[in-house]
């Protein structure tokens, strides 16, 4: 037999096993553009914004709900008051770096200051060129002391003087964005992937100012300090600028010719059947799409995914049908029914991740896991400041002990589990 005859023979044998027709491709989301890789020790440096563990949260949930199979650590070393020259209770410039960034060896640095160095003031050279100096001087460092470290420069996230009147003409985020046309520029100076933190944050105040003023001004509650929704901007940037894949997984079947046929992305599909007019199939995803929370728990985050493309960038879980009778369906996965679409809805495909599965109650058991590893990587980090001493500690053991079970949790609860797939005929609806 030669070889293209025996391939053809294998590619018939999968079919038949499986039940369909067609090649069930899997591939991991784009994983050799993403910035990050298996292994990586990822380093985010910055002031309150970055120590509120929440961007960063969000950009370990992707991590993990997308690449559940890497071992990737994620490391906030975020300070209160933080400036370039240091932070207010974590020490000066040279012990924040030695102890809070080249003791933890990373493979990935993110670097956001400027909120603080300006002092909330008019814009003053002076201030301007202290701020630039001791940015440039702390890139500097970090790449003299850890030279494969792959940096990411930030532009400072911004005052909001959106919703609110500027308390100075100009405004304070004027003063961000000529400390962020810095950041730019350093970037292009030193070589470094750039991520903008202003701009899109920004852009979303000016549309919910428009759409719904009162929440609007809970993206930046105080003007400073992101919530929740805000945060969720700020890691759609940071993944942005690392090249992160929209893609949690894509099916497609098609049930209009003889024998029905699925084509997957980062999924696998078995056991599908066409029997009585009822379509199932068994559906391992590869990935988890993102835990965002339900519309009443946070509906501030329900209005930034609503008015921004979060979903579209980074979200998108397709199933698609074709070849159905007119008519709707109800599409069942593990017993739940998630939804009834009518029949062309489910042939131009819907979007998995923005619906109540049991994909995305896995992703939250995750963010669960993450929100409890953090606060303990938290507790750990302010014992460490208190004195140097406190690192030998009984309870800094203890902690950094309980961090590395809570980080084995995550990684267990992000595993890909396989699920049932129904999709049946509603009371009014066709036949597929």
């Amino acid at each position: 037999m030669t070889r293209p005859a025996f391939r053809h023979l294998m590619r018939v044998f999968v079919v038949l096993l499986c039940g369909v027709s067609g090649v069930l491709a899997q591939s991991a989301p784009s994983a050799t553009s993403f910035a990050l890789k298996e292994g990586d020790r990822v380093l985010f440096y910055g002031d309150i914004i970055t120590a509120q563990r929440e961007y960063t949260k969000d950009v370990e949930e992707y991590v993990l709900t997308r690449f559940p199979q890497w071992k990737v650590t994620l490391l906030n070393a975020g300070e209160g008051g933080d400036t370039v020259g240091g932070g207010l209770g974590a020490g000066p410039i040279g012990l924040r770096l030695q102890r809070d960034v080249f003791q933890q060896h990373p493979d990935v640095i993110t670097i956001m200051l400027g909120m603080n160095d300006g002092f909330s003031r008019a814009e003053e050279p002076g201030i301007f060129s202290t701020y630039a100096d001791g940015l440039r001087r702390i890139v500097e460092s970090m790449q003299t002391t850890l030279p494969h470290a792959r940096i990411t420069l930030i532009q400072p996230s911004p005052h909001d003087d959106t919703t609110r009147e500027p308390r100075f003409p100009g405004g304070y985020n004027g003063v961000m964005l000529q400390y962020g046309a810095f950041v730019a520029e350093l970037s292009r100076e030193r070589g470094t992937k750039l991520a903008d933190f202003n701009s899109p944050v920004t852009d979303i105040l000016k549309t919910l100012k428009q759409q719904a003023p009162d929440l609007a001004k809970q993206v930046l509650p105080d003007r400073v300090h992101p919530a929740p929704g805000g945060h969720w901007v700020l890691a759609e940037s940071l993944l942005k600028a690392w090249h992160a894949s929209s893609l949690v997984s894509s099916v497609a079947v098609d049930v209009s010719g003889k024998v029905p046929s699925t084509k997957s992305e980062n999924a696998r599909v078995t056991e599908f059947r066409l029997v009585k007019g009822k379509l199932s199939w068994t559906q391992i995803d590869d990935a988890l799409p993102l835990p965002l929370p339900p519309v009443e728990v946070d509906p501030v985050v329900a209005l930034v995914v609503k008015y921004s493309d979060l979903v579209q960038s980074l979200d998108q879980q397709i199933l698609q049908v074709r070849g159905l009778s007119n008519g709707s369906y109800d599409l069942l996965i593990d017993g739940r029914n998630v939804g009834t679409f009518p029949g062309q809805q489910l042939a131009n495909g819907i979007n998995l991740a923005t619906l109540d599965t049991p994909m995305l109650e896995q992703a939250r058991l995750v963010a669960y896991d993450s929100d409890r590893k953090n606060l303990l990587e938290d507790a750990r980090f302010e014992l460490i400041h208190v004195s140097a001493e406190n690192e030998a500690s009984n309870t800094a053991h203890a902690l950094a002990s309980a961090i590395l079970t809570a980080q084995g949790r995550q990684r267990t609860d992000a595993q890909p589990r396989p699920h049932q797939f129904q999709l049946v005929a509603a009371p009014t609806g066709g036949n597929p």
